[in-house]
């Protein structure tokens, strides 16, 4: 029996690198010494070129971005079943092949290389959700109030901020509420001068962006206008870039 290891790590990462590093390497064992006072050689094709994100990748741009941004972003749930469906798959093959006697050092080698990527993946997905977990659970109450945001989350979430909502109002209302005057004992109430009881993402909040692709003007606070070409490297509000982020123009980092 042999590991389909090579098919994981195709659909995991960069397709076409083993070639791709081939070349590299011919090229720089043909390539001048810096001593001969030759010009140095321009960068092979594959690095000029723009190459699709693989999934793998995809998930750790909506991870990044899900951890560094104040609000809770829209809910990857095709990307998390396409990974987890071939985490599930590559993981059985994996068990089925430890319990062969007749497999050979070399594929028990090729095994262990497939369940630590396996692993590594798995640990980003578990990171992932944890994060959103603690989004939906902290904005909790704006979530259920506000129906846009209920729209970037998957029906499960919705469902677990409702009810999270809904056992922290009764706790707040056992614990002090229901000893307040009629008039106090909601938490929606918005009185001058004092903030407001339902906790929401701060998007004024300082983030640094990656500018993936050369993006348009966007407007700063202050009036001026930031133009972020691409690989620049920006600090700005997160307000200002929130609609990047969603169309992926932008990454957080």
């Amino acid at each position: 029996m042999d590991i389909d290891d090579d098919d994981f790590f195709t659909n995991l990462d960069r397709p076409g690198r083993a070639a791709n590093n081939n070349a590299f390497q011919e090229r720089l064992r043909q390539a001048p010494r810096d001593d001969d006072g030759a010009d140095i050689p321009d960068a092979p094709p594959f690095m000029l070129e723009e190459e699709e994100e693989t999934p793998l990748q995809q998930l750790i741009r909506h991870w990044m971005n899900e951890r560094h941004s104040p609000d809770i972003l829209p809910n990857e749930g095709e990307l998390l079943a396409g990974l987890l469906d071939h985490i599930r798959s590559q993981s059985e093959t994996v068990q089925l092949l430890r319990t062969d006697p007749s497999s050979s050092e070399e594929e028990h080698f090729r095994i262990m290389l497939v369940q630590t990527e396996v692993e590594r993946v798995k640990f980003i997905v578990r990171s992932y959700l944890r994060t959103r977990l603690f989004k939906i659970e902290k904005f909790a109450r704006y979530i259920m109030t506000n129906p846009e945001v209920q729209q970037r989350l998957s029906e499960s979430e919705v469902e677990h901020a409702r009810r999270f909502a809904r056992l922290t109002d009764q706790h707040f209302y056992h614990s002090v509420l229901q000893s307040l005057p009629d008039t106090q004992q909601t938490l929606d109430d918005q009185p001058p001068f004092v903030p407001s009881m339902v906790t929401e993402p701060d998007k004024a909040r300082a983030v640094f962006v990656l500018a993936r692709q050369d993006c348009p003007p966007v407007r700063l606070p202050d009036g001026t206008a930031l133009d972020m070409q691409k690989g620049h490297i920006s600090l700005t509000p997160y307000s200002v870039v929130e609609q990047l982020i969603t169309r992926g123009e932008v990454e957080l980092v």
